[in-house]
């Protein structure tokens, strides 16, 4: 079994992936070939939003939000202390404070309650400018957007929805991607929807923000190549990785439906063993990893290897205990249920053909 069965994946759809890529070794058009734009138009249209801007991997992806919505050394961003690094990495990388934000334990996204207590703690001290909320859609499962829309309001703060692992993900029928100022995705080939190598877009229905990030995506690029206007960075999607992305994006509606099922049966295995993932009402999870916190983890994972079941731990290190981030004063218990999810949470195999298994 695997964990993620792309091979699998590739036969269910060999033909027109293979068809699109031998298109455009044709055309020739590798850097921003018409695929891309086909691909931004196909992905705004389901997200639901005005823009989808491609640009090279979800990590810049990030960057390039926070660049737009003009974040700068002094300001405050928070997010969650239990997600990748990434998450964290981009605010440093931009000169900014990461602010970590306890999890909630049956969602293991960000908890607005904690978010809140931590807005009024920088306002208190005085000496960062809160700024951004960035929130991660954790497992395929967004975040609380209504609570966070209604916190981002009353203190004046921008929304990043980081929804690398959301896509495909709804709140009462509004998808992952629609639910931020400016929001993100990874297209790194695990994630829900992934191409064959790195690649990443944004979303948003600003169209200054757009505009903006389609200039700093290119070099800070004005009217032409040479007329550069702002600083910004060379983060282009392949038109390779466009093509692939075509397909899958074609056959991802099925595979969601496919991997819900999935996650139906696990939960009627697992309720009875282990804590299984909470999907709220109103809620849709596009699985990206299906997690269950354990007792004892590593006997658990002991007994999954033995029937030939691979596991995985995301994430066994909350960033406030990461040694980039010593120097911030965070201590191990600062969040007692993030770092109780750190230590329990396991992953089982998840992916669009899984139960065909």
């Amino acid at each position: 079994m695997q964990f993620i069965d792309l091979a699998a994946q590739y036969q269910e759809l060999k033909s027109k992936i293979d068809a699109r890529i031998q298109n455009v070794l044709d055309h020739g058009q590798y850097i921003m070939g018409p695929e891309v734009k086909e691909l931004e138009q196909k992905l705004a249209s389901y997200v639901g939003v005005k823009h989808a801007i491609t640009c090279a991997n979800g990590t810049d992806a990030l960057s390039l939000a926070l660049m737009a919505l003009d974040v700068r050394p002094g300001d405050a961003v928070f997010c969650p202390t239990f997600t990748f690094f990434a998450s964290a990495e981009t605010i440093a990388f931009a000169g900014a404070t990461p602010v970590f934000v306890e999890s909630n334990e049956d969602t293991f996204n960000i908890c607005p309650l904690d978010l809140e207590k931590r807005i009024k703690a920088v306002i208190a001290e005085g000496k960062l400018n809160p700024k951004v909320i960035m929130a991660v859609d954790l497992f395929g499962l967004p975040a609380d957007y209504p609570a966070l829309t209604t916190l981002a309001k009353k203190y004046d703060l921008k929304i990043i929805e980081d929804a690398a692992q959301g896509f495909g993900g709804e709140i009462n029928g509004k998808r992952a991607g629609s639910f931020a100022d400016i929001a993100t995705t990874s297209f790194f080939p695990a994630k829900p929807l992934g191409c064959y190598g790195d690649g990443g877009a944004l979303f948003t229905d600003n169209d200054e923000y757009a505009a903006l990030i389609e200039s700093l995506r290119v070099h800070g690029k004005g009217k032409d190549k040479y007329d550069n206007v702002r600083i910004g960075m060379n983060s282009r999607l392949d038109t390779i990785q466009a093509a692939i992305l075509l397909e899958k994006l074609a056959a991802f509606p099925q595979e969601l439906i496919n991997r819900n099922k999935a996650a139906e049966k696990y939960n009627l295995e697992l309720a009875s063993k282990h804590k299984i993932p909470m999907v709220p009402n109103g809620y849709l999870s596009s699985w990206a990893q299906y997690t269950i916190q354990v007792e004892d983890r590593d006997s658990v994972m002991q007994e999954y290897k033995a029937k030939d079941i691979p596991t995985m731990i995301y994430y066994g290190t909350c960033m406030h205990l990461q040694t980039a981030f010593k120097d911030l004063g965070y201590q191990r218990g600062d969040f007692p249920i993030a770092e109780k999810l750190a230590n329990s949470v396991l992953s089982l195999p998840m992916h669009g053909y899984l139960c065909r298994d």
